[in-house]
């Protein structure tokens, strides 16, 4: 196939897109809430802790949290939903088969700029190890934030549900430490995903940035696991 024409492969359901960008907004107001929540800053003395000019109650940026954690915790589920309803969601790690393991090696030398090029994928060995890494990061905060979270009412169907969690890593404040070093790991992982998209866009113009809005990818070469979302509509464009 000519460099001058790309076929359109639509891979990302509108379940998945939905839930990239209602996360990409929870994670960054989750981040900086609890960054305030766990070193409020003073409001002097018989002053609520607020929020700079703002004025926003610790109270307020709390209620923020609890709500975008909620918002994420939601998606979440819709993106279980397109991962069952559309085979493009599920371009997961295939650890059993002898090409993941081969697409691993073909990509990170092209990253390491060992060699000029990699052949082309859907999405790439380290792309999809990086996402199960994300997701699991995600779970481990959906859980030891509702473990903390509904251990207000320890007698309440929330701590009976989560509670079991505080225990078995050791307390509560395990569960803080764990819950706060987890969103930190988060953001690096976002900020290196961001400067992946953003090489990728430009070096193999692919459209990986305008596939989070489209869930199209437009590829000058049949990617090697086109086989994993074969039976979707495909269309050839200048």
């Amino acid at each position: 196939m000519s460099e001058n024409y790309r076929k359109v492969y639509y891979i990302f359901s509108p379940f998945l897109r939905i839930f990239h960008w209602i996360m990409v907004l929870c994670i960054i107001t989750l981040f900086f809430t609890g960054l305030y929540i766990t070193k409020p800053i003073s409001g002097g003395v018989n002053g609520e802790p607020t929020f700079g000019a703002m004025v926003l109650s610790l109270n307020m940026i709390r209620n923020i949290h609890f709500l975008a954690a909620f918002t994420l915790t939601a998606s979440f589920i819709l993106k279980i939903y397109g991962f069952i309803v559309n085979k493009g969601d599920r371009l997961f790690p295939r650890v059993w088969e002898k090409s993941f393991w081969l697409c691993m090696m073909d990509v990170s030398l092209h990253y390491m700029l060992i060699q000029p090029t990699h052949k082309s994928y859907l999405r790439n060995s380290l792309a999809r190890m990086s996402y199960v890494a994300l997701y699991l990061m995600i779970l481990v905060e959906i859980l030891t934030g509702f473990a903390m979270y509904l251990m207000v009412n320890p007698n309440g169907m929330g701590a009976f549900l989560f509670g079991w969690i505080n225990p078995m890593v050791g307390g509560e404040f395990t569960v803080h430490l764990i819950h706060h070093y987890v969103a930190w790991l988060i953001v690096l992982s976002a900020i290196g995903h961001v400067y992946m998209v953003i090489r990728s866009e430009f070096m193999e113009g692919e459209g990986e940035v305008s596939s989070m809005f489209s869930g199209v990818k437009a590829l000058s070469h049949e990617p090697v696991d086109i086989g994993e979302i074969i039976d979707k509509k495909t269309e050839t464009v200048k």
